[in-house]
């Protein structure tokens, strides 16, 4: 593990650990605590690991799990799949290349603009790189400033997105911030990540409320409601896909699940 990624694991750890309880994992209540979730010794008792040995972990000190530790972390912090993929992903991440917003192969691009359908792509930052007429139509990208296109950005400080999603912003802006997490954290460290984090913290006092939670999720499709000021409030299904030739961009689709009002 990198300095970032070491102090991304350990701050998960933490995180993880304050969210639990005694009773969560069989061990009684016992005297009321003073801080909420359970003690490191906890913990590293349930890992079957040495306590200073968790301890430097949480820490984010200069060690390196091996993939059975991780699996005993997992099972004693309760951690669903994502969030076990995401301990074991900060845990293996070597030093990452500075980040440099991508570009979108021409052919890509062309497909995107040819569809009926509301499509973009976007980069590891969250980046809107590309979007069609669809998508600008009923998400409003092409009227935020060229800087200003990240997913991120247009969910916590632009006013079109609360909106857009109406009494639904609070639940799609958080599960928003715990997919956010898994890209981030691999790349904390990088001046482009800080500052994106830093731009969303000065300007939105939920995104600093929710992100301290430190809650990671996966999902690549689903369903949301718009309420859009010129057709109306409509449901629609969306789904995410890689590019093969480049990993990092990936396609969003959206889809009217039925042409009445919602």
């Amino acid at each position: 593990m990198t300095a970032t990624t070491q102090t991304q694991f350990g701050d998960f750890l933490r995180s993880r650990r304050k969210k639990l309880s005694p009773d969560d994992v069989g061990l009684g209540g016992g005297r009321r605590r003073r801080t909420p979730g359970l003690r490191r010794e906890e913990v590293a008792e349930l890992a079957g690991i040495g306590v200073d040995w968790y301890v430097r972990l949480e820490q984010g000190r200069a060690v390196s799990p091996s993939a059975s530790t991780l699996d005993a972390l997992a099972q004693a912090l309760r951690l669903d799949k994502a969030e076990a993929a995401h301990l074991r992903a900060l845990a293996q991440r070597g030093e990452p290349r500075v980040f440099a917003r991508e570009s979108v192969p021409p052919t890509l691009a062309r497909i995107v603009a040819s569809l009926g359908l509301p499509a973009y792509v976007t980069g590891r930052r969250w980046d809107i790189l590309v979007c069609n007429e669809a998508a600008s139509d009923l998400l409003g990208f092409d009227r935020l400033a060229a800087e200003d296109r990240n997913i991120m950005i247009y969910m916590f400080i632009e006013p079109e997105a609360r909106r857009l999603f109406g009494a639904g912003w609070p639940d799609e802006a958080r599960r928003m911030i715990a997919l956010f997490r898994t890209s981030h954290d691999l790349h904390a460290g990088d001046p482009a990540f800080v500052e994106l984090v830093e731009r969303l913290r000065s300007g939105s006092e939920e995104f600093v409320r929710w992100w301290s939670a430190h809650d990671v999720r996966s999902g690549a499709s689903g369903q949301k409601v718009l309420a859009h000021a010129k057709h109306g409030t409509q449901r629609y299904e969306y789904a995410t896909f890689q590019a093969n030739d480049d990993p990092a961009l990936k396609l969003a689709i959206y889809t009217p699940v039925d042409t009445n009002a919602v």
